[in-house]
């Protein structure tokens, strides 16, 4: 399987910040943003076929360093290995080139129209 890497680079906004998205009290970039960019950077190493997309599974990440607002976040993933549908992925963040954040994701290929059909049907 050839490994995919993807780098993407954001800019910690007030609506990223843990006080905004109530998953704390500070100014600093909220954990639950952190790891959004990193599915985001994630999805964007795959090159699904038509009517096929992925869903995020499983997320085990550090938050190891308080980034502020303004801050430029660099985020990579890397596609690890694939097992049918099973995805996994290494996600870091960075600031600064140093590390903020850091652990493992997975994600599943599905059929987009049946997923949703089956989530509605609920």
């Amino acid at each position: 399987m050839e490994q995919k890497n993807v780098t993407i680079k954001r800019v910690v906004e007030k609506q990223h910040l843990a006080s905004v998205m109530k998953s704390g009290s500070l100014d600093v970039l909220a954990t639950p943003q952190m790891i959004a960019w990193m599915e985001e950077a994630a999805c964007l190493c795959l090159d699904l076929e038509e009517g096929k997309t992925s869903v995020g599974t499983l997320m085990n990440v550090s938050h190891d360093m308080a980034s502020p607002l303004g801050a430029v976040i660099e985020i990579h993933a890397t596609l690890l290995e694939q097992d049918n549908r099973k995805l996994v992925f290494e996600v870091q963040a960075f600031q600064n080139d140093k590390s903020i954040g850091k652990g493992r994701h997975e994600r599943f290929i599905v059929d987009a129209k049946k997923f949703l059909d089956k989530t509605y049907a609920k």
